[in-house]
């Protein structure tokens, strides 16, 4: 009986006081990151693993504004010391360099901007690295603004994971579900008037509701990122996108339909997602156009290779295929307008609606085939890096060495922190090893393909 190894990835982010999204650019900008001079959502979340069975190792990457990366290494370190009973593994802007100059050894070069610490992907795909370095054979993705309540999360989330369909499809990749603060796995997006050619919240509780009817996995059309695992043999082959601004998780699913595989919906793997309130719901939006009109130039540019299966707004319905279409840069601006009427964050509407057919536009134009050219090279990425003794004894020597630091200027950290250290072994949590069940029950628990 097969067991999984899993990691688990957890990207924090964290920003300055008084940092412009214009500065930051449209890669830097982040839904719900967490103010250096904030308590944050991290340390809730670390607490609430606390009693989850068969944990392992948690690989926590810290993405922070340029200027920022010494004082939010300390930040992310105080916290998990906090936390003396998890197996953590911090990876800063010095773990990343360590990545970097191995990466040059084995002459992997000019993968910056795709592999680092800025940008969704990026930090996905650095943690995905950084996995494969250590030697684990599957990413368990979270949020650090997530609860989670079930002791049997672990079990859960490796559930099916490498086994095989009736009809003997890998599951590599699948997705569970968020319960929100009302305790309700519904979009709470209204249908109000503003919305009427911008249906997102109908349109996934419309997926949904039939998804948490069938079987127990299912082929998914939506993607929870902070809700993710991956096995090694979707992830030592497929990358997360570095040129899409937000949305990498649901881009990630359809990068999988194009080169031939899938990810599955798990309606029994579930954690609360409690994000702070934001004030930003404009620029939100704003990213929201440059993702999606980057998703349609990339899906058509995709139709031109002919290696990849084609993927079409009609194969996605409920979801997304509506935000898919060739209305969509219409739609978009008209959404804009009359959110720039009703809702509170006005100007930032009314910005986004005259960026709708223009900035938003060429960068999809400019960018949509990058990623193809990217994907050609990762799976030689991981080839090489795979389980590389030489990272894996520099990045737990740099951690712990970074730990300590902070648990010597910290006091009242106290000795209970100092375990952490003392006992780590070469790669902790790598053993803990997980059962997702016989290929048989799985076969029993499967919808028809």
């Amino acid at each position: 009986m097969a067991h999984v190894n899993p990691a688990v990835v957890i990207p924090t982010f964290i920003t300055g006081a008084r940092r412009r999204a214009e500065v930051k650019g449209i890669i830097g900008n982040y839904d719900h990151a967490t103010n250096i001079n904030n308590e944050g959502e991290l340390d809730r979340c670390l607490t609430s693993l606390e009693g989850v069975q068969h944990l392992g190792l948690v690989i926590i990457l810290v993405a922070a504004d340029r200027g920022l990366e010494a004082e939010a290494a300390v930040k992310v370190r105080t916290v998990t010391a906090a936390h003396p009973e998890l197996s953590t593994l911090v990876i800063t802007h010095v773990e990343l360099g360590l990545v970097r100059q191995r990466m040059e050894q084995l002459e992997i070069t000019d993968v910056n901007q795709e592999i680092g610490l800025r940008g969704y992907s990026a930090v996905r795909n650095l943690g995905l690295v950084v996995a494969n370095a250590l030697g684990f054979d599957a990413v368990i993705f979270l949020d650090d603004d997530e609860v989670v309540d079930d002791p049997e999360f672990m079990r859960k989330a490796v559930y099916g994971l490498g086994k095989l369909t009736k009809k003997g499809v890998p599951i590599l990749a699948k997705t569970g579900y968020y319960i929100n603060d009302q305790g309700s796995y519904y979009s709470k997006w209204q249908d109000r008037w503003y919305n009427r050619f911008w249906q997102q919240g109908r349109a996934f509780n419309d997926w949904i509701r039939q998804a948490m009817k069938g079987p127990r996995l299912s082929r998914s059309n939506h993607v929870c990122g902070g809700c993710l695992a991956i096995h090694k043999e979707a992830f030592r082959r497929l990358a997360f996108d570095p040129w899409i601004p937000r949305g990498e998780d649901l881009d990630y699913m359809l990068d999988l339909r194009m080169y031939g595989s899938d990810i599955w919906f798990d309606n029994k793997w579930q954690l609360r997602h409690l994000p702070p309130k934001t004030k930003h719901e404009g620029r939100r939006f704003r990213q929201d156009i440059f993702r999606w009109l980057y998703e349609h130039d990339k899906l058509e540019y995709s139709h031109s290779l002919i290696d990849l299966l084609r993927i079409t707004p009609q194969s996605l319905e409920p979801y997304p295929g509506p935000f898919l279409e060739r209305s969509l840069q219409k739609r978009i601006a008209i959404t804009a307008f009359l959110r720039s009427l009703a809702r509170p964050d006005k100007k930032a509407y009314r910005r986004a609606a005259k960026e709708a057919l223009g900035e938003a536009k060429r960068y999809a134009e400019q960018h949509c085939s990058n990623y193809f050219e990217f994907q050609r090279v990762w799976p030689q990425i991981m080839d090489r890096i795979d389980s590389d003794q030489l990272l894996t004894n520099a990045l737990v020597q740099s951690a712990l060495l970074g730990q300590e630091v902070v648990l010597e200027a910290a006091p009242a950290a106290g000795p209970e922190a100092a375990p952490a250290t003392e006992a780590a072994p070469a790669v902790p949590g790598r053993d803990a090893q997980v059962d997702p069940g016989v290929t048989s029950q799985i076969r029993l628990d499967l919808g028809d393909d």
